[in-house]
């Protein structure tokens, strides 16, 4: 049976993969970012997860406002990464997960969940600016991608309660998959951010630290928020973080947060999290104990 081991939440600003592709890892302006990363990198390498499934919005670039949908999931053998205007990013095509994809859509289907499914559209920065700092790919990926496309630009968008029992739905269809994979569900976007009008240039730190508690402890509480107070709070790009409630509803009621490192260098509240359950399953068949939570930062 397929099982997931853990949820890491992370932004997925499109100047972060730009720097990393001009290789400015050791630069004092990004090294605070960069390293953050590391721990969530170590922790993929020594769990080698079979699949990440990826919870992110396109920005127009396989999708456009003509016809954009609400969920959308990838079910092709293998995804190119997008040119967004400065020719494609050095990275290698990454595997996906046919069967799996599948399974993933009919099982969202027979939840109440209309999905649509996109095949041979590329990933935009909404997927590969983080995945290059989370997996090791030279020279290829070590896993596969299943990609859930989340609509956060065209009104109207999904609720962030809407979000969360996706999220649910996916682990549902996870657990019901005969074959064993090792699967890691990763929320994209935000935190505080607003790129336009009257407050462009927002951010709100205090409110980025509270949402990132209230991940851990009471998803509820942000699942009952509307669209208006996740912009009022964090600005209008803000309400990207409904892709981490996704990823949140696709793990354990507990969860521990192993690492969480925050840094604010541009317009965009940059975050990158890594979530476990708060027993696994190794520590609850070795004794049925409860472990208390681990959190760094």
């Amino acid at each position: 049976m397929a099982e997931i081991i853990g949820g890491i939440g992370t932004s997925h600003v499109p100047t972060i993969g730009a720097a990393y592709d001009n290789r400015r890892q050791s630069d004092p302006a990004w090294k605070p970012l960069f390293d953050g990363y590391e721990p969530v990198a170590k922790w993929l390498a020594d769990k080698r997860p079979d699949l990440l499934v990826m919870f992110y919005n396109d920005h127009g670039n396989s999708f456009f406002f003509d016809c954009y949908p609400t969920f959308a999931v990838g079910i092709s053998e293998e995804f190119d990464m997008a040119d967004e205007g400065g020719g494609r990013r050095p990275l290698p095509r990454i595997g996906g997960h046919a069967e799996f994809a599948a399974h993933m859509v009919e099982s969202l289907v027979n939840d109440a969940f209309d999905i649509t499914v996109f095949q041979e559209r590329a990933l935009d920065h909404g997927c590969n600016s983080p995945l290059a700092l989370l997996w090791q790919h030279e020279p290829r990926w070590p896993g596969a991608i299943l990609p859930v496309a989340i609509n956060v630009l065209q009104y109207p968008l999904p609720t962030a309660a809407r979000c969360y029992a996706l999220g649910q739905a996916v682990r549902r269809a996870v657990q019901s998959f005969a074959e064993d994979l090792k699967v890691v569900v990763v929320g994209t976007g935000g935190l505080s951010h607003q790129i336009h009008g009257e407050r462009a240039g927002y951010n709100n730190s205090e409110w980025d630290h509270e949402f990132l508690r209230l991940m851990v402890d009471d998803p509820q509480q942000l699942t009952a928020m509307r669209h208006a107070d996740f912009i009022r709070l964090g600005g209008a790009e803000s309400v990207e973080v409904i892709m981490w409630l996704a990823m949140r509803g696709a793990l354990d009621q507990n969860i521990r947060c192993l690492h969480q490192n925050y840094y604010l260098a541009t317009t965009t509240a940059m975050a990158v999290t890594l979530y476990e359950p708060a027993v696994t399953a190794h520590e609850a068949s070795a004794d049925g104990t409860r472990v208390g939570e681990e959190h760094t930062s």
